[in-house]
């Protein structure tokens, strides 16, 4: 396990109520309903929250990437992420796709980027090992 010589920064939530319940930030700018997958009912769930927060930092770690191999992004670079909820032996376990879009880039470019990012994010850290990802460049 890798201890943090230097915090950067640290988020802050509060949550009540579960999957029922609503979570707000220390800082107010985060303030949200949250409601189980699937319900119907007004709010968000855990597993999109992840998928937003994953998809935004790969993004950030495609442009260290990029200015690594100097690279030019395309301003409309994209990560659709998504995170399965299921379940299997009785237990809850997560699965994720994250499909990534850098038109204009040669695909073993794009490639080389999207491998590069997803060994130096660090949602891709935490979850290496520890759940099944699929890496796919559209």
């Amino acid at each position: 396990m890798t201890k943090i010589d230097k915090v950067l920064y640290t988020g802050k939530t509060r949550t009540t109520g579960g999957r029922d319940g609503a979570s707000q930030s220390d800082d107010g700018e985060l303030n949200i309903k949250l409601s189980p997958p699937g319900s119907a009912r007004p709010g968000t769930n855990p597993e999109q929250l992840f998928a937003a927060g994953w998809s935004a930092c790969f993004i950030g770690a495609i442009g260290i990437a990029a200015g690594k191999l100097k690279v030019g992004l395309p301003a409309e670079t994209a990560v659709n992420a998504e995170v399965d909820l299921g379940s299997t032996d009785g237990g809850y376990f997560l699965q994720a796709r994250l499909n990534v879009s850098l038109p204009g880039i040669e695909a073993d470019v794009a490639k080389a980027l999207v491998d590069e990012a997803h060994r130096t994010c660090p949602y891709s850290k935490a979850t290496r090992g520890n759940i099944h990802v699929e890496l796919i460049v559209v």
